[in-house]
Order: C-alpha cells, then structure tokens, then sequence
C-alpha cells in the first residue's frame, strides 16, 4: 500500500459516510485562507471524534487545542442542546479563525475558546472546580502531552473518555533514542498512562488523508 492509496481509500470512506458539508468545507478554506498550519484532523477522523463523544453521551467536552475549530465543530455537534465544549489555544490568531468558523457552524453559543497556554488554561480552569468532563480530546504541542493527561484525569469521572492524537509519529514512537522532542513528549504521555491504574487505554494505528499516525484512548475506570 502506498500513501496515494491511504488517501483513495479514506475519500471513499468520506463518499460514502460523510454527505457533502460546506460549513465544514469552509471552515477548512478560512483556515488555509488565513494560513494556518494544515494539521487539523481528517473529516473520517473528526467524524471518529463525533461518534466517539456521541457513544460516551458527552455532554461537557474539553479540547487541549484549538487551530482552526475544525475538530471543534465536529465535537460541539455531538453536544446535546444543553452541552458545553471548552477548547484551549495558544494562538489569538488561530483562535479567532476559529471562533468565525464556530458562528458560521451555528455552535458558538456552546462553545468557549480560551486563549494561553494550555498548561495556565488548565490550571485556571481546574481551579474552578468545573463539573467533570465527559470527553477530552488533546491535540496540542506533543511535548506537553503528559501534563495535558494529568489535568485531565483530575477533572474526568468514571466513565470519560481521554482522547491523545498523533501518538504515531509515522512510527517513531518507538524509537526510545529519536532526536525529536514531540516523540519523547507522547512517549512520557502514553508511559504514564499505561501505569495510571485508573486507566483502561489502547493505542489505534491510523493511516490515511494524513498520512501514517493514530491516537491512544484512556477510558477512565
């Protein structure tokens, strides 16, 4: 298989399960319009992540990771009527794309960017003892991917589901000796997860649109 074919195959998926969307589609044009980094998650991926908080009945979702709010709207979408989303950004640039993307979607009025760095946002909000989170999905700087799955495990419940993307890393997430530094953030991060006895967690291997990557699940017991 070649990464020509991963793509053929994930647009046939997108054929047929994912009907032509034009908010989404331009969602996605705004973002590269304003030239922001095309790392947002594929749609079959984002349409993984609105099965994945509908089969958890999430009803509170925290995204560590904003850009353009594609992912966002895929998760805000998942959202009962009364249900609230909290995503976390760094940049006010990408967080501004993302809060026009989430008007034009409809989902503004359930969902609140926060702009910082992810580790004060976290710290913030954990000291406003929100209600637990049903789902948590990370998508942020890799390096920091263990910090991001600490805060999470202190404001989940039983029963939530933590979401890590790109622990892959076109499979040098085994490389113990790798000279990048994100792959030694993710490797801390699924190290503490699989000695986190609170924890029931599986890696899943993904290739496609995106290439080779995949994302570690954490349901907390």
């Amino acid at each position: 298989m070649t990464p020509d074919q991963w793509a053929a195959v994930d647009h046939y998926f997108e054929s047929l399960f994912i009907p032509s969307d034009p908010i989404l589609s331009a969602a996605l044009d705004a973002s590269a319009a304003a030239e922001l980094p095309s790392i947002q998650v594929s749609p079959n991926q984002g349409s993984l992540l609105h099965v994945l908080a509908r089969t958890v009945n999430a009803r509170r979702i925290l995204e560590i990771g904003t850009l353009g709010g594609y992912s966002t709207i895929w998760l805000a979408r998942a959202l009962p009527n009364d249900g609230h989303l909290i995503s976390l950004e760094l940049d006010p640039k990408h967080a501004a794309v993302a809060q026009q993307n989430l008007e034009r979607a409809g989902v503004s009025s359930q969902v609140e960017i926060r702009i910082g760095r992810a580790s004060d946002s976290l710290e913030k909000l954990y000291a406003e003892k929100p209600a637990p989170f049903d789902l948590v999905f990370i998508d942020a700087d890799k390096q920091s991917s263990k910090e991001y799955v600490d805060w999470s495990l202190r404001m989940t419940r039983p029963g939530s589901l933590i979401i890590v993307d790109n622990v892959i890393r076109k499979g040098e997430v085994i490389n113990a000796a790798s000279a990048d530094d994100r792959v030694h953030g993710i490797r801390r991060a699924l190290d503490a997860m699989a000695s986190e006895p609170r924890l029931v967690c599986t890696g899943v291997q993904t290739v496609g649109s995106k290439g080779y990557d995949g994302f570690a699940l954490a349901w907390v017991k």
